[in-house]
C-alpha cells in the first residue's frame, strides 16, 4: 500500500477525538471563615459562631464548546452575594480569560449558617470595630477567591460530555401560612412548590462521572435562629453524601425559586443531614436514568434592569427613625442618608442572566430571592424539562415577590425589606418587568419558549 493511502487508512480507522464534544472543569476553594464569626441569616442571633460543624465551600464548574465559547458557573455555601464582591470577581475573570459578564455565573446556596457577607443584609447586624474588620476583610477576600476557583476550573479544561434529567423530592414546604392577622412564616401545605430537582450529568467521554450539578427550590434553613455552628444546611449535605458516593466526583448545588419555601420538618443537625441525603438520593437515582445528551454548544446573555419600588417620602423614614424597633431605627439612617445626598432610593438594579446549553436547555439566573411562582410560571411556558430557573444568582439584594405576593403582604415583601436596607415594598409592575427581562434575556442566549403542543 502506498504511504499516502496508508496514512489516510490510519487516520480513518483510529478513534479520534470527538471534536464536538464539551470541554469541562473543575474546582473548589475552602471559604470557611476563622471563627469567632458572626452568621448571618437569622436577626435574634446575640453572638458570633463558636464552632465549624462542616466546612463551606466555593465551588466551579467552566464548560466550553466546540466553537471555544466558555461559561463558567461558581457556586457558594454563603446567605447571597452582593454587588461589589460578585462584580470584582468577574473583573478579574474579565480580565485574564476575556470572558464576557453574561458567561459567568455566581449562585449562592442561602444557607443560614454561613458568616457575614458584607455588605449583603448589613442592617442585621452592629458589629463592633473587631467584627466588622473581620467581615470587610473576609468580603474582600472573597471576591479573589470566587475569581481564583473560577479561572482553576477554567484551566482544568478536559473532553466531557454533557447528560440532563429530573428528579423529585418533597421536603420543600411553602412557609406562607395564612393567618387571622395576614400571613406569616409557618406552614402552608396548600401553597405553591416546586419539587423538581434538575440534575446535569457531567461525565468523561466514555462514561465515567466527572461532577454533577443539580438544583432545588427551598430554603437552607433547616437550622434556625439559636444555632451558632458554621455548616451548609441540606445542600452541604446533599453535596458531601453525593462526593462520598461518587468518590472523585465534584457535587455543585444551585439555589433555585426558593424564596418561599423552607425545609419541613427543621430545627436541628439531623434534619439537615436528612434532607440532604433525601435530595442527594434524588439526584443519584436521576443519574442512573437514561439521561437526554446535551449538545455541545453555548450561548449566554445578560441583562440588568431597574425594579421600582413603591413611592415613599423623606418624612416615612424620619417617622420611622423614632421607631423603638432597632433594625427599622438602621434601615430608616440608611434611607435618610441617601435623601442627604440628593438621592432617594427608587428603585434597585436588577440581574438576570441566561446560559443555553444546546438546544434543548437553558439555565436562568435571577438575582434575589426568588419566589417560587417566578419559576413555576417560566417553566410552565418554556418547559419543565428545558429551563432551569434559579433565584440567588450573582447577587442578592432583597426577596423578589409576585403581584399575589405583595397584595398578600408578609415577611417576604414587606418585611424583609428592613433587613435588606430597602425602603419597603416593590410597585405592581415588579412582576411584569421581572418576567419580560427573563424571557428576553432568554430570547437574546437563542432560547424560546417551548412549542406547543398539539391537542
Amino acid at each position: 500500500m502506498r504511504p499516502i493511502l496508508l496514512l489516510a487508512f490510519l487516520l480513518t480507522a483510529a478513534p479520534a477525538l470527538d471534536a464536538s464534544d464539551f470541554q469541562a472543569g473543575t474546582a473548589r476553594r475552602n471559604i470557611t471563615p476563622q471563627i469567632p464569626f458572626w452568621l448571618s441569616g437569622y436577626a435574634a442571633r446575640t453572638n458570633p459562631a463558636a464552632r465549624v460543624n462542616h466546612d463551606l465551600w466555593a465551588k466551579a464548574l467552566a464548560l466550553q464548546d466546540r466553537s471555544g465559547t466558555r461559561v463558567v458557573i461558581v457556586t457558594t455555601d454563603l446567605i447571597g452575594l452582593p454587588h461589589e464582591i460578585s462584580t470584582a470577581a468577574a473583573n478579574q475573570l474579565r480580565d485574564r480569560f476575556l470572558l464576557p459578564r453574561a458567561n459567568i455565573l455566581f449562585n449562592s446556596s442561602h444557607t443560614h449558617a454561613g458568616p457575614v457577607v458584607w455588605p449583603n443584609l448589613r442592617v442585621m447586624f452592629d458589629l463592633n470595630p473587631a467584627d466588622q474588620a473581620a467581615a470587610l476583610a473576609y468580603a474582600h477576600r472573597l471576591a479573589d477567591t470566587l475569581a481564583e476557583v473560577a479561572s482553576d476550573a477554567l484551566t482544568r479544561l478536559e473532553p466531557a460530555r454533557l447528560k440532563y434529567g429530573l428528579g423529585q423530592a418533597s421536603f420543600a414546604i411553602n412557609r406562607r401560612q395564612p393567618a387571622s392577622d395576614g400571613v406569616r412564616i409557618g406552614e402552608n401545605p396548600a401553597g405553591p412548590v416546586d419539587h423538581d430537582v434538575p440534575v446535569l450529568r457531567i461525565e468523561h467521554p466514555h462514561g465515567p462521572l466527572r461532577a454533577v450539578l443539580f438544583g432545588y427550590a427551598c430554603h437552607n434553613t433547616t437550622l434556625v435562629g439559636h444555632n451558632y455552628e458554621i455548616d451548609g444546611d441540606y445542600a452541604g449535605a446533599a453535596q458531601r453524601a453525593l462526593e462520598q458516593d461518587h468518590p472523585g466526583t465534584t457535587a455543585l448545588f444551585l439555589m433555585l425559586c426558593g424564596g418561599d419555601q423552607n425545609p419541613n420538618p427543621r430545627g436541628t443537625f439531623q434534619l439537615a443531614e436528612q434532607h440532604g441525603k433525601t435530595l442527594a438520593a434524588a439526584v443519584s437515582a436521576t443519574l442512573h436514568r437514561n439521561l437526554e445528551p446535551v449538545d455541545p454548544s453555548l450561548q449566554a446573555a445578560f441583562s440588568q434592569i431597574r425594579l421600582e419600588f413603591a413611592p415613599h417620602s423623606r418624612e416615612t423614614f424620619e417617622t420611622e427613625a423614632q421607631s423603638d424597633h432597632v433594625f427599622r431605627q438602621r434601615r430608616a439612617r440608611l434611607m435618610l442618608d441617601a435623601y442627604d445626598r440628593g438621592d432617594p432610593v427608587r428603585s434597585v438594579a436588577y440581574p438576570v442572566q441566561a446560559i443555553r446549553l444546546g438546544a434543548n436547555l437553558a439555565l436562568l439566573g435571577l438575582g434575589g430571592e426568588v419566589v417560587v411562582d417566578y419559576g413555576l410560571e417560566l417553566k410552565k411556558e418554556f418547559g419543565c424539562n428545558r429551563l432551569v430557573v434559579a433565584g440567588y444568582c450573582n447577587e442578592v439584594m432583597c426577596y423578589l415577590p409576585n403581584v399575589r405576593i405583595l397584595r398578600e403582604g408578609g415577611y417576604e415583601p414587606v418585611d424583609s425589606m428592613i433587613y435588606y436596607g430597602q425602603p419597603g415594598p416593590f410597585t405592581d409592575s415588579v412582576e411584569a418587568t421581572l418576567l419580560e427581562a427573563a424571557r428576553s434575556t432568554l430570547s437574546q442566549a437563542g432560547f424560546e419558549p417551548a412549542p406547543p403542543t398539539s391537542p
